[in-house]
C-alpha cells in the first residue's frame, strides 16, 4: 500500500512547490498596491491641508480592504508603511516614526483592526467553501443515489457501483467487496492490488479515513450484518464515505431481494407448467389404461387359459390397476396445485374412514403386523372424504415400504386441543433431521429412503397438501429407537354427534 500513495504524494508536493513561488508573488504584488494606494492618499492629504486631521481614517479605509481581501499580514505592512509615510509627510523624515507615541497606538490599532477583519473575513471565506463544498457533495450523492435507483437489477451490482462512485465523486480510485459473491471490484489507478485490502477491510470491520494518503475505509453494513467493504482515495468527507457505505448496502440488498423475486417467479412458473403437464400426462394415460384393463378382463372372461397365461394376465391387471392409481394421484396433484379440485366436505367419523382405508389396503397390509389405536371413533370430522382416504393411504403405504419386516405398523388417532390427530408409526430407517421439513415437498426423497423402495417423491406432498386444504399441517419424528411417526392434525369444526 505504500507504493499506491507515492503517486498522491509527489503530486501534493509538486502543485505545492509550484504554488509557492506563485503565492509569494501575489503577496508583493497585494502588499505593492496597497503602499501605492498610502502614498497617493498621504500626497493628497499633505496637497489638501484639510484632509491632514482625518488622514488616519483615510489610510485604516485601506488597511481594512486590504486585511478583508489580502490577508492579515498584507494589512500589517500596509499599516506600518501608512504610519512611516505619514510621519514622513507630516515632519520630513521617518525616523519620527519610532519617537511619537501615537504612529505607535496608530500602529497596533492597524494591526488589531487588521488582524479583527482578516479573521472574520477568514472565518466566513471558509464557511463559504465549506458550503460550497458539502453542495458539492450534496448533489454528487443526489446523483449516486438516483443512478442507483436507475441500475439494472440483471446483473451484477459490484461493477456498476465501483464505476459510479469513481465517476460522479471524482475520486483516484474505488474498490468495493461482495461478501456473498466474494469478488472485489475495482476503477481508478491503484498501484497495487486492492482485493486484499478490501477483504481485510471487511473481516477486521476496519472503519477509518487516513488524511495523509486521502485513504478512506468503510464496511458496508446492511443494519448491522456486514455485507462487503468499501476502500476508496480521494478527496470526500467522512459524512460523505458513510452515505456511499450505506447507499451501496441498499443496492446490494435490493440485488438480492430481486434476485430472489426473480428466482421464486421463475420456480412458479416452472411448477405451474409441471402442473399443466402431469395433468395432460394423466388425462393421456387414462385412456389406454382403461383399455388395457378392459382387455385383461375380457381375457379372463373368455376362459380357456392356461395357468401361464392367467397368470400373465392377471400380472398385467395389477400392474394397470398400479398404473391407475399413480396416474390418478398425478392427476390429483397437479389440480391440488392448480387450486382446480372441487372440495366436498361432509361430516365423516373417524371410526369408518381408518376402516374404508384399512380395507382399501388389506392386501398390502396381508402380510404386515398392524395395530390400530383409536380414542373415540365416533369423533366426527368435517372433511373430504375422498381427500383424507388419500392422505391416511399415503402414509400407510410409506410404512408399509419403509419398515423393517416383521415390525408392527401401528395406527392411531385421538383428539388434541380441537384437533383430530391421525398417526401411523413403523420402525425403518431413521429420516435425518435436514430431511424432516423437505421430505413433504414434491420429488423430494430423503437419502435413507432412496436406495431402499422404488417411489415417486409426490405421495407426501399430496398428503401436506391435503392436510393444508382442510386448514391443518403434517409433520415427522423419528428415531432409532423410537421408530419413525408421520402426523397430521385436521381440525375438528363440530362437536361429537352435532351436524
Amino acid at each position: 500500500m505504500a507504493d499506491s500513495t507515492i503517486p498522491v504524494r509527489g503530486f501534493l508536493s509538486a502543485r505545492s512547490s509550484r504554488g509557492s513561488g506563485t503565492r509569494a508573488l501575489l503577496f508583493v504584488l497585494e502588499c505593492a498596491l496597497g503602499i501605492v494606494a498610502v502614498l497617493l492618499i498621504a500626497a493628497l492629504a499633505h496637497w489638501l491641508s484639510w484632509l491632514l486631521p482625518i488622514s488616519a481614517l483615510l489610510f485604516l479605509m485601506i488597511v481594512v480592504p486590504t486585511a478583508l481581501l489580502c490577508g492579515f499580514w498584507q494589512a500589517v505592512i500596509v499599516s506600518l508603511s501608512a504610519v512611516v509615510i505619514q510621519a514622513f509627510f507630516s515632519a520630513g523624515s521617518p525616523l519620527t516614526f519610532a519617537a511619537s507615541p501615537a504612529n505607535s497606538i496608530t500602529v497596533v490599532v492597524f494591526i488589531l483592526v487588521a488582524l479583527t477583519v482578516s479573521r472574520l473575513s477568514s472565518r466566513v471565506t471558509n464557511h463559504a467553501r465549506e458550503a460550497e463544498s458539502w453542495g458539492g457533495q450534496m448533489h454528487d450523492l443526489y446523483e449516486f443515489t438516483r443512478r442507483t435507483l436507475q441500475m439494472n437489477l440483471h446483473m451484477e451490482p459490484g461493477p456498476q457501483l465501483v464505476e459510479m462512485v469513481h465517476d460522479i465523486f471524482a475520486l483516484e480510485a474505488v474498490a468495493v467487496f461482495d461478501a456473498d459473491l466474494h469478488e472485489v471490484y475495482q476503477a481508478g489507478f491503484w498501484g497495487d492490488d486492492p482485493q486484499e485490502l478490501a477483504q481485510s477491510v471487511y473481516y477486521f470491520e476496519t472503519n477509518d479515513d487516513d488524511a495523509e494518503t486521502g485513504m478512506g475505509r468503510r464496511v458496508v453494513r446492511l443494519g448491522v450484518v456486514p455485507v462487503g467493504s468499501l476502500v476508496l482515495r480521494g478527496e470526500t468527507s467522512p459524512l460523505t464515505n458513510n452515505a456511499i457505505a450505506s447507499l451501496i448496502a441498499v443496492t446490494f440488498d435490493r440485488y438480492r431481494a430481486f434476485a430472489n423475486e426473480s428466482r421464486i417467479e421463475t420456480e412458479r412458473r416452472t411448477e405451474q407448467l409441471r402442473s399443466t403437464v402431469l395433468d395432460s400426462l394423466a388425462h393421456a394415460y387414462k385412456t389406454p389404461l382403461t383399455a388395457i384393463r378392459a382387455a385383461s378382463t375380457g381375457l379372463v372372461e373368455m376362459g380357456k387359459l392356461s395357468a401361464g397365461q392367467s397368470e400373465l394376465v392377471s400380472l398385467i391387471s395389477e400392474q394397470t390397476g398400479l398404473l391407475g392409481e399413480l396416474t390418478t394421484r398425478l392427476l390429483t396433484t397437479a389440480r391440488l396445485d392448480a387450486g382446480e379440485i372441487a372440495i366436498h366436505v361432509g361430516q365423516v367419523a373417524i371410526g369408518s374412514l381408518l376402516e374404508e382405508v384399512i380395507t382399501g389396503l388389506k392386501d398390502r397390509l396381508a402380510s404386515m403386523k398392524v395395530s390400530m389405536l383409536v380414542e373415540d371413533e365416533e369423533l366426527i370430522l368435517c372433511c373430504d372424504r375422498q381427500l383424507m382416504v388419500m392422505l391416511l393411504t399415503q402414509y400407510i403405504d410409506n410404512a408399509c415400504k419403509y419398515s423393517i419386516f416383521g415390525s408392527t405398523v401401528t395406527i392411531r388417532s385421538f383428539l388434541a386441543t380441537n384437533e383430530a390427530i391421525f398417526s401411523v408409526h413403523s420402525y425403518g430407517p431413521v429420516i435425518p433431521i435436514a430431511d424432516r421439513e423437505r421430505i413433504f415437498d414434491r420429488y423430494y426423497r430423503s437419502s435413507t429412503y432412496a436406495n431402499r423402495a422404488s417411489g415417486t417423491g409426490i405421495g407426501l406432498s399430496v398428503a401436506k397438501r391435503v392436510a393444508m386444504i382442510h386448514g391443518g399441517y403434517v409433520w415427522v419424528t423419528s428415531d432409532e429407537q423410537e421408530g419413525t411417526t408421520f402426523f397430521a392434525a385436521i381440525p375438528v369444526q363440530n362437536e361429537k354427534g352435532r351436524p
